[in-house]
């Protein structure tokens, strides 16, 4: 007699393939596969490298620019305090900007990765909660209606507009019996990102005004970004990056099923409302520093998923230092390939994200959740 397995109802909510068993990278043996590093050691192996080469971007970031520096100068303008014309570009201008290409990128790689292990979705980025959507219509608004001009004036408005729409989406979708399911707040989230990106879009087109001073903004840029953009949206970010930390464990166990999940001791609903906290803070202070930047937060978790395996620690940890350097190595590549112009962060993570996101999801171990 042959022996055949049932498979789980379709319509039972929070069935999904369990993950691997975790640090020991080990199939399960229910489709999910082990990453590249198949042990402990050899993830921390890999996490080393990854420092190292952030490290090797942001010195990179610092000499590379309309006016190139050899290293030596660098380090005396970083160290020295000579006053030099070198100390100025170094210091004022090039720190602050790679420090925020740091955190913004940490900030979106992080953010991308809780929101593929919430909705357990693959293709998921944090656009998904409605957060670029509603920072984009609040500086449209602030444009047209209140005549802003100012970067600080974007900011503020724009973190404010990620916030209220993802809480918004979040209120909408725990409505009804089930709460705030993943396919609920997917849902909600698409459709309310789509109304508020239409009415941005008719506001631009009837008013050059308000195009003319978006087009910069839109495009996602760290350009003319000074310490006080940095420290201003720092406590969000760190804020964020905490929560998602602390979540990881949890939404280890989200990923078997919400009802195993309940039964291993794991609160499901307050997992979700933290991952929805971070990715609110983590995205919208992004969003409000550097603009609206795609494919860091939907490529850089599947290479992370890659190389660890389906365990979110690792993948929280390794997203935490790889988003930066693409972030960083992107916005060095900007200022080089049209100098002494220089072309968007935006477009460049897009020219670089693109191929590498097809390549990645065509493999099946990279994809899947």
């Amino acid at each position: 007699m042959s022996t055949t397995v049932a498979a789980a109802p379709a319509g039972r909510p929070g069935r999904a393939k369990a993950p691997s068993s975790g640090p020991s990278g080990r199939d399960d043996g229910k489709g999910q596969r082990p990453g590249l590093a198949r042990t402990n050691a050899g993830r921390s192996l890999g996490l080393l490298i990854a420092v190292v080469t952030l490290a090797v971007c942001l010195l990179g970031s610092l000499a590379i620019g309309a006016r190139s520096l050899p290293l030596p100068d660098v380090w005396n303008a970083l160290f020295a305090f000579d006053g030099s014309e070198a100390a100025f570009i170094v210091r004022d201008l090039r720190v602050p900007r790679a420090l925020l290409g740091l955190i913004v990128g940490a900030a979106l790689g992080v953010s991308g990765a809780l929101i593929q292990a919430l909705t357990r979705n693959p293709l998921a980025d944090p656009g998904i909660l409605g957060v670029n959507a509603g920072a984009g219509f609040a500086v449209t608004l602030g444009i047209a209606f209140l005549g802003l001009t100012s970067f600080e004036g974007y900011l503020a408005l724009s973190f404010a507009g990620a916030i209220v729409v993802t809480t918004a989406v979040y209120a909408l979708g725990s409505a009804g019996r089930a709460g705030a399911t993943p396919v609920k707040l997917t849902l909600v989230g698409v459709a309310l990102s789509a109304v508020l990106a239409g009415i941005s879009s008719a506001i631009a087109l009837l008013r050059p005004d308000v195009f003319d001073e978006m087009r910069g903004w839109a495009a996602g840029s760290l350009a003319a970004r000074g310490w006080d953009t940095f420290w201003n949206v720092l406590p969000f970010i760190t804020v964020g990056l905490v929560l998602a930390l602390l979540s990881a464990r949890s939404l280890n166990a989200v990923a078997l099923g919400d009802d195993l999940a309940r039964s291993l001791g794991a609160s499901v609903g307050r997992t979700r409302v933290v991952v929805v906290i971070a990715v609110t803070l983590l995205a919208g202070a992004a969003t409000a520093a550097a603009g609206p930047i795609g494919f860091v937060g939907l490529m850089i978790p599947h290479i992370a998923r890659w190389f660890v395996g389906p365990d979110q620690r690792w993948i929280m940890l390794y997203t935490m230092v790889c988003a930066p350097i693409l972030l960083v190595l992107s916005d060095t590549v900007g200022r080089i390939v049209l100098s002494p112009q220089e072309l968007q962060v935006g477009i460049v993570t897009a020219f670089i994200g693109a191929p590498v996101l097809i390549l990645l999801v065509r493999r099946k171990k990279a994809s899947g959740l």
